[in-house]
Formats: structure tokens, sequence, C-alpha cells
């Protein structure tokens, strides 16, 4: 028996969104998009958006289909876009090649986009459906909506832990909490944000790379919290950084000569007492274009990034063992909540075993 035709519209669906996630980590600040072109039920072209300045998805597509995309159903993932920014308007090119239907997951919330572009396409005549797989979609750029409504980047805390919610022993050695199957996964998270952030005290216990060690893998923006610029010029993060982006973010007032010299980029940000306002860099991030952050700690940069209330989700890995001791680290570490009903909440947990470690995955829930 043969599919439904809308059977056939959430295939098709699927697959744009399969395709939209191909360029995960690489767009903002652009979405992800994918798109797919079907004349007569067979597919004649698809494409997505692989990084921002590249044409988008719509663009690809249509390309592949040539002639075939006269007469057909163009699927994809978001609102082709009406206005001139650093490439031509897609809906333009959706009218150029002759598509009769154009089926979209959701509606762009970009100020310049936000309707315009289904508008433009039904002025034209095309037949114009928007709401298809919504959820799926939203899911998928929840970052990029994030910083388009909010100004903010979407930040995800990672902490990996023993069983007894340790993050380092008493004399600090963090060497290794979990097993190499979650490691390598932390590589793949690097790879899907665009930037990772890790405060000082991390940074000089650790000397980490920061970096996506996999193959075609690509590195993200590495931030240091450093309100006094303590990050030593001889560390991996400030040897490396002419080769891999890395950021500082400081005090107005620190003095940071010696890692400029060696090609660290340096942002200063307000610093009422001493502490640096995480809301106010955060915001500055997405004016970079910075759209996603994986935080991996330490527990001082996460409890304040959790008291400031701007942690969207956690990725916490359990390892099967005990650190013990009065004087280890725990995970999470800043002012915390007064009241166990003050706790912050978190929703759609889901798990995940990367060996013998067990990982939940979660988001938090916004408080009213």
């Amino acid at each position: 028996m043969s599919e439904l035709p809308d059977a056939e519209d959430r295939r098709h669906m699927r697959r744009a969104l399969r395709l939209a996630a191909r360029a995960r980590g690489r767009t903002a600040p652009n979405p992800m998009v994918g798109a797919v072109v079907v004349a007569d039920g067979q597919v004649v072209g698809e494409g997505w958006h692989p990084k921002a300045g590249e044409p988008h998805a719509e663009v690809f597509a249509l390309r592949q289909a040539g002639d075939a995309a006269r007469g057909a159903t163009l699927y994809v993932t978001l609102e082709p876009c009406c206005h001139h920014g650093r490439t031509p308007p897609c809906a333009e090119a959706v009218l150029a090649a002759g598509v009769r239907r154009v089926v979209a997951a959701m509606q762009d919330p970009f100020p310049k986009v936000a309707g315009g572009g289904f508008a433009r396409l039904r002025e034209a005549g095309l037949e114009v459906e928007c709401g298809l797989l919504e959820a799926e979609a939203r899911e998928l750029n929840r970052a990029y909506l994030k910083a388009v409504r909010h100004g903010l980047p979407w930040v995800t805390a990672k902490i990996a832990m023993t069983l007894d919610g340790k993050i380092a022993t008493r004399t600090g050695d963090s060497r290794w909490v979990t097993g190499e199957a979650a490691r390598r996964y932390v590589h793949r998270l690097r790879n899907w944000n665009d930037a990772v952030m890790v405060g000082i005290g991390t940074a000089r216990a650790d000397d980490p790379q920061l970096t996506a060690r996999l193959p075609a893998a690509r590195d993200p923006l590495r931030i240091v919290v450093d309100p006094r610029a303590e990050l030593s010029p001889e560390s991996h993060l400030a040897e490396t950084a002419r080769q891999t982006r890395t950021l500082l973010a400081v005090a107005p007032q620190a003095d940071t000569a010696a890692v400029e010299a060696r090609g660290v980029e340096v942002e200063r940000v307000e610093a009422p007492e001493g502490r640096l306002d995480l809301e106010a860099f955060l915001r500055r991030l997405v004016d970079r274009g910075v759209h996603s952050v994986l935080c991996e700690g330490g527990a001082g940069l996460l409890g304040a990034l959790f008291d400031a209330g701007l942690v969207d989700e956690v990725v916490w890995f359990i390892a099967p063992k005990l650190a013990g001791g009065r004087d280890a680290v725990g995970a999470v570490g800043g002012a915390g909540v007064a009241r166990m009903s003050e706790a912050w909440k978190l929703e759609r947990l889901r798990t995940r075993r990367f060996g013998e470690d067990l990982a939940l995955f979660a988001d938090v829930a916004r408080r009213e």
C-alpha cells in the first residue's frame, strides 16, 4: 500500500531535517537548514546550508534539481529568506526555479524574514504550508532561536563526576573521572558547539587543549573566564592560540599583554565585586556570532552560570566510582539555593551509557 500524502510529506521533511543536521556547529550566526525537491514522487534535488557565507539549502537543492524543479514541491526546514544578506534571498530563487508548492517546518523569527518569505511566495501564487515537524525543527535550531529572540547563546553544562558527586580528588587530581568512550563523546560535543568555555581554575589545574580531536572535526572557539588574566602564556591554550582561536574574558583593568602577545583574544567585561558579569559576556558572544556554548567547568564557573539562570541544558557523566573526602571538589559551586524548593529542576531527562559510565541529558526548566 502506498503512503498517504501526509506520510509522504513527513518522510521528505525528515530527510530535510537530517540534511540540515549535517552542518551542526558550523552555521552560526545562521540556522541549520535542509531542503528537498520532489517531483512526481521522486527526489530530484537536495541540499543543506554548510556555513555562513555559503549558499543556503534551497539554492543547493534547486541547483541539483535543475529543470525538474518546475512544478515540484520544495520541503525546507525553515522559511525561505526574503532579504539580501551575505547571499541573495532564497524566496526569489524558489520563484525563479518554478516550484509550485513549498512545505516548511517553521517560520524564521529573524526580524528581516519573520513571515516575509512566505508572503512573497504566496503573493506569487505558490501553495505554501508551514508547521510540518515544527517541534523537531525547533529542537534542531534551539541555539539559533534563543540567540535571535533573547540575544543569548544556548549554554550546555557538561560535567564528569563520580557517583558521590566529585569532579576531582582532595589533591585536585581529575584524570580521568570517566572512561575513553565518554571522553570521545565530549569531543563530538565540542565539534557541535560554537564555543567551549572553562574557568581559570580548570585552565590552570588541567592545562587543557579544548579541541575536538576527531576525524573531520573543527575546533570551537576556546574561552577562559579569567577576571584577573591569570592564564599562563606557556599554557596549551595560549601557545596554540594562533592556530585555534582562544578568547579570554577579563575584568576591565586586567593586564593581558603577555597572552595577547601569544595571539589570545581578549574581551573586557564589567566585573562588579571582582566577578565578571556573565550575562553581559554571553551577549557579546552572540555579537561575535556564537550561538552555542559548551561549558566544561569548573565548579565555580558552573555555579555562577546556574546562579544567574544562564544554563539551558546539562550533559552529566556519572562514573561508577567513589572519590570520598570532605575536601574533594564538588560538581557545582556558586551560591546555590537557600531552599530545596528553589532547586533548578530538570526536564526531558534522557540517559545513555558510554562504556561503564552513565550520561544524563536534560533541559533546565525555566523558572517562572
